[in-house]
């Protein structure tokens, strides 16, 4: 680690610095590529003592993969260090669910999420809602792939079924080891275009990584006896694939806090908004109401129960998660009051 003056003097020096690419963020230090060269060694950068960066706003968040950096270059007596953060582009965000109520941004500067779910055990559409929602939120187009098409019997009526939950999102049912359904997915990947897949551990995403990249760069796991398959991937990393698309490939989610807005839900549950636009009243609860479209449409079927049931339960979730933040949010700014005034207080206090 550098000194507070080391630290100074990278700080002071920012026309020095290049832009690099994070490819992988570890506890007080990330490894690095340049921006402009992805397919390039990487080289590992240290970080200041708190593991946060500056940002052009002033505040200071933690590097995570994807993002652009500023690094000072080391010059024999100072080593290499991260000195800014850029404004990203998009942030694939959770709640860490934690007593602290952080959010945690599992990659940035992406263009595509590739939502990877497995056709063998049967997939589970609230997983899939819950994890399209969270790349709405993101600001990347989001893509649902379902695995192991080769071990069942009726893949395209799965991947109909699936598709009901995810309106206005392509879904692609594949089988890596057959190698079919990956046109589709390989088509994605254009020059510059940075994507991340992500999904429960057992659902195929370090075989995907590895059938895209067309080579092996993520260990793969045998499956369990109950199917659910091993966890393989311990950490996120960017993967440089052919044809100069990288792909950021992330551990598999038992459960993910939902960081969500109002416009990543509307996006992921449109079927049941547009229901709600046509009920008598704006403000309808969609309890006993008349003239509710959606009861309408729960009673005749036209809706499914346990889409309605998750659609209330991703609402809650999130405006619960927002609460959570606002408060952090503003304890954060009650400390830094805090710190000024006793920062005033110290340079007026008469010496003796």
């Amino acid at each position: 680690m550098t000194s507070d003056a080391s630290r100074d003097a990278l700080h002071a020096l920012p026309a020095r610095a290049g832009a690099c690419r994070v490819v992988r963020a570890d506890r007080g230090a990330v490894l690095v590529v340049p921006a402009d060269d992805l397919a390039a060694p990487a080289q590992r950068v240290g970080l200041d003592r708190d593991g946060l960066v500056p940002r052009a706003d002033g505040t200071r968040v933690p590097p995570t993969v994807g993002d652009v950096v500023d690094v000072v270059p080391g010059d024999g007596t100072v080593p290499p260090q991260v000195v800014g953060v850029h404004e990203r582009r998009t942030a694939l965000v959770r709640d860490t669910a934690g007593r602290t109520s952080l959010e945690q941004v599992m990659a940035a500067n992406v263009d595509v999420v590739l939502v990877v779910e497995h056709l063998d055990p049967d997939p589970d559409p609230g997983r899939v809602e819950r994890l399209l929602t969270l790349a709405w939120r993101s600001g990347a187009q989001p893509v649902v792939v379902l695995t192991k098409a080769d071990l069942v019997p009726d893949p395209a009526g799965m991947a109909a079924e699936v598709a009901a939950v995810a309106p206005g999102v392509d879904v692609h049912a594949v089988s890596v080891t057959q190698g079919t359904g990956l046109e589709p997915v390989r088509a994605l990947l254009g020059p510059g275009v940075a994507l991340v897949a992500v999904g429960p551990s057992g659902a195929g995403k370090s075989t995907l990584v590895n059938a895209l990249a067309g080579r092996e760069v993520m260990a793969t796991g045998e499956r369990r006896a109950d199917g659910r398959g091993r966890h393989t991937t311990t950490h996120r990393e960017l993967v440089p694939l052919a044809g100069g698309a990288v792909l950021v490939d992330t551990p598999g989610i038992r459960g993910v806090g939902l960081v969500a807005d109002e416009d990543a839900l509307d996006a992921t549950f449109s079927d049941v908004v547009a229901l709600a636009a046509r009920c008598r009243f704006r403000d309808c609860a969609h309890e006993a109401e008349p003239g509710c479209a959606v009861r309408a449409a729960l009673e005749s079927g036209e809706l499914a129960r346990r889409r309605y049931d998750s659609w209330l339960r991703l609402a809650r979730e999130a405006a619960w998660q927002a609460r959570r933040a606002d408060a952090r949010l503003a304890a954060q700014e009650r400390a830094r009051s805090r710190r000024i005034t006793r920062a005033h207080h110290r340079d007026v206090r008469p010496r003796s």
